[in-house]
């Protein structure tokens, strides 16, 4: 969801202290069954790096810098290798190329227990009674804020999820599956938080294998959510490299 990158996009495309802007834009993009762009039961990285060729075509940009965080890294790769003269940067935040394991089980879990339909006569349900419902599974407050960053409001005062729940879980398999391709000639940076595990360095080199100039920036003290941990480092880091 973009809302994730509110913060950091912003600074992207500031303009600097004289008034006048560096040169960079900043789209910031929801992904397709997340936020407020469509839902759709196909979930899968060339799916998804389609979506993003077709919203750059309508935007008319044919060459873009593009930036991705954890799935989304997923999606920036594969849209660089299948789509290789549309990219001049790649940045990826924390995600590497290879088959992961299921992990998410309990989120789908306990995002399920919450009754959100409201019966009649019953009274809908607030944020707080959500978090504490999600707090018998989800024990970590980070998480559970970040979920409930999807919920949205309904006619009955209520609330729904933003995301299409049914076709996540679907296709999360899909979502874990491993990024392939023709390796990519082009530059990238790939930052990695010091305490997560999502890039390993028995990993590097199958990142290295699609794409051969990848350089390799560790924050430490950061972990999985490195840009909202450490926005300013992730903003200098990322900064230097486009320039």
């Amino acid at each position: 969801m973009l809302d994730n990158w509110q913060t950091l996009g912003k600074r992207f495309g500031a303009e600097d202290p004289e008034g006048v802007l560096d040169g960079r834009m900043a789209i910031l993009v929801d992904q397709r069954n997340h936020g407020k762009s469509p839902h759709a039961n196909e979930v899968d990285y060339p799916s998804l790096a389609a979506d993003l060729e077709e919203f750059l075509e309508d935007q008319w940009i044919h060459e873009a810098d593009v930036l991705g965080h954890s799935m989304g890294g997923k999606v920036a790769m594969q849209y660089a290798l299948n789509f290789p003269d549309r990219v001049r940067k790649l940045v990826v935040v924390d995600m590497g190329v290879k088959q992961f394991p299921r992990g998410h089980d309990e989120i789908f879990a306990a995002m399920r227990s919450i009754p959100l339909t409201v019966e009649d006569g019953q009274e809908p349900l607030s944020r707080s009674q959500i978090d504490e419902l999600l707090s018998k599974r989800i024990a970590e407050p980070g998480i559970r804020m970040f979920l409930m960053k999807n919920l949205k409001r309904n006619k009955q005062q209520g609330y729904d999820w933003k995301m299409n729940l049914d076709a996540l879980e679907a296709g999360y398999e899909n979502i874990l599956a491993p990024i392939t391709g023709e390796p990519w000639p082009g530059e990238a940076l790939f930052l990695r938080g010091g305490k997560s595990g999502y890039i390993k360095d028995e990993d590097w080199p199958g990142i290295q294998a699609l794409f051969p100039k990848a350089q390799l920036k560790t924050i430490e003290g950061a972990g999985h959510w490195v840009h909202a941990e450490a926005p300013d480092e992730v903003f200098k880091l990322v900064d230097t490299f486009l320039d």
